[in-house]
């Protein structure tokens, strides 16, 4: 074979070969709730369909102790009826129907439990749990994680209150932990990395997880990822942000859109 036909060979190759996937972990929003109703098996499925990394969904808990997947404090938003989470008990919210303001075809879809959610995970992948109410949900939480047939790093906690991240890490110091942080607050000032940095080494959490905003820049992200800290961000449907932020070294990305924004970035 002459070395002309090798080059061609190998170029041909090359533009036939499908795109690399990003260097970041592409995580789903509630599941992939541009499409499904958010925080549902139908959603999770659809992410997992969609190839994401992983899933995030939001927890609180019930009346009667348990772990269920619902982001607002109240049912009005995802079933049309005012039921507050923490006064109800898991049969009561079952009985709701948080499929249909999506579609028709999702109707019949329910609140689902925390269990049920992470047993829809495939191998390798991971669900991230936001902790909607307080450390009191911390018990039942570590107990739904024991159970449950995944690894402690495939279930990472976040939260905006550092009170649970402190809890999560007392309790299950072998579960990745993320303090969520809003970056630049209304009618605040923008949080400096310093100061982010420093809370999050005192309640021994094991990274960040920030709104995306241009305060977010390199010399931010260089800062988070010398202390040790790992760095995601939420949330994000535009590919010229997220390849911004593939750039400065973001460890994953949340996106309402996993496999679209998967091949957005992959371009």
């Amino acid at each position: 074979m002459t070395r002309l036909a090798a080059s061609l060979i190998l170029m041909s190759t090359a533009l036939l070969a499908p795109a690399a996937d990003p260097p970041v972990e592409i995580v789903g929003h509630r599941g992939a709730s541009h499409d499904a109703p958010e925080n549902t098996v139908a959603s999770f499925k659809l992410s997992w369909a969609q190839k994401a990394d992983g899933s995030e969904l939001d927890i609180y808990l019930t009346k009667d102790g348990k772990a269920v997947v619902i982001h607002d404090k109240d049912t009005k938003r995802t079933a049309g009826t005012g039921m507050a989470v923490p006064g109800a008990t898991l049969d009561e919210l079952r009985a709701l129907d948080v499929g249909r303001w999506k579609g028709e075809r999702f109707a019949g879809e329910k609140i689902p439990t925390l269990d049920e959610m992470l047993a829809t995970a495939p191998t390798g992948k991971r669900v991230f749990v936001e902790v909607k109410c307080g450390p009191e949900v911390v018990a039942e939480l570590d107990r739904v994680l024991r159970a449950s047939k995944l690894e402690p790093n495939q279930t990472p906690v976040i939260a905006f209150s550092a009170d649970v991240i402190a809890a999560v890490k007392k309790a299950r110091p072998d579960v990745p932990a993320y303090w969520l942080v809003t970056l630049n607050p209304k009618g605040a000032k923008p949080r400096m990395a310093e100061e982010l940095i420093a809370k999050a080494k005192e309640i021994h959490a094991d990274g960040l997880d920030l709104s995306a905003s241009d305060v977010l820049d390199d010399a931010f992200a260089r800062k988070v990822k010398a202390a040790g800290l790992k760095l995601y961000v939420w949330t994000v449907n535009d590919p010229i942000v997220a390849k911004r932020l593939v750039g400065i070294g973001v460890d994953g990305i949340t996106t309402d859109r996993p496999g679209w924004l998967r091949e957005q970035l992959a371009k």
